[in-house]
């Protein structure tokens, strides 16, 4: 029997072809849309595809930020309440989004957490304010957030999702004509590489982007850069055993810190140029 003929053979081929095909839809669907949806992110300029209005972001996200903010107790510390209000409030002015319906909240909570959804609405917890230890560790964490937001990576992950569930329904249909007995098997192996090869990188490297962003701002902000990589140490510390940065959607504490160190250089040249600096500011007891 020729090989041509050999039905492992040709079974093989087939599923290479799908494969082959599989991966080949998500280029070709990510190569069109991105002719109608490709941007830059502001201060990186890297080069994303978006595919979701701004303004349905935008009425997304005050949505999310009501249901959160009714289904959470608010800070009744006044102090720390008005000191992210202030902080908020300085990096909003550098922000270049004066479209956006700022709003600044303190939630009573020992959750190490923090988000800005798209239109600036920021929320703090409580928790993560002992390791923020002055106005300035505070600042890096909303100026991470807030950049989130600048550059739009809520958008881009919906986007990033819908290029990701057309190929797995190509490859869907694929399976189930060429090898239905394998179907299973084919979208596991799929969904498994989509994960860990498309999905999770990319939400580092959005990760990775915030803080570059972040830092800009705060530091146009008037508050001290160089705070920035020991705020992220000491988070690291906070935490139990880490998760392998290969399985995280966020780069590890010490690599975030030794990519930061990498541009401080550019964040101290523009503190040092903005009149009214802020430093550390006060602390957070």
């Amino acid at each position: 029997m020729g090989k041509d003929n050999n039905p492992i053979d040709n079974q093989i081929n087939r599923r290479q072809w799908i494969f082959k095909a599989s991966a080949l839809s998500v280029g070709a669907v990510s190569s069109c849309a991105c002719l109608g949806g490709c941007r830059s992110t502001p201060v990186t300029g890297r080069r994303q595809l978006i595919l979701v209005p701004e303004s349905r972001e935008m009425a997304l996200g005050v949505q999310a930020f009501q249901e959160t903010v009714q289904n959470e107790t608010p800070s009744q510390n006044a102090r720390l309440v008005s000191m992210v209000k202030r902080v908020g409030q300085r990096i909003a002015g550098v922000a270049g989004r004066d479209d956006f319906q700022w709003e600044f909240h303190l939630i009573a909570s020992d959750q190490q957490n923090a988000f800005c959804l798209p239109g600036g609405k920021v929320a703090i917890y409580e928790g993560i304010l002992p390791v923020c230890v002055d106005e300035a560790g505070l600042a890096v964490v909303m100026s991470h957030e807030i950049a989130h937001a600048l550059a739009r990576h809520g958008g881009e992950r919906m986007s990033q999702t819908m290029v990701v569930d057309g190929a797995k329904r190509v490859a869907s249909q694929l399976a189930g004509k060429y090898i239905p007995d394998k179907q299973a098997l084919l979208m596991q192996a799929y969904g498994v590489g989509t994960k860990y090869g498309v999905l999770l990188p990319y939400n580092r490297r959005q990760e990775s982007e915030a803080d570059e962003i972040g830092l800009t701002l705060m530091a146009h902000a008037g508050y001290d850069p160089t705070v920035a990589p020991a705020f992220w140490n000491r988070f690291g510390e906070t935490k139990g055993a880490a998760t392998a940065e290969f399985l995280s959607t966020h780069p590890s504490d010490q690599r975030r810190s030794a990519d930061l160190l990498a541009k401080m250089d550019a964040a101290v040249q523009i503190y040092q140029g903005v009149p009214n600096k802020v430093g550390r500011g006060e602390e957070i007891s």
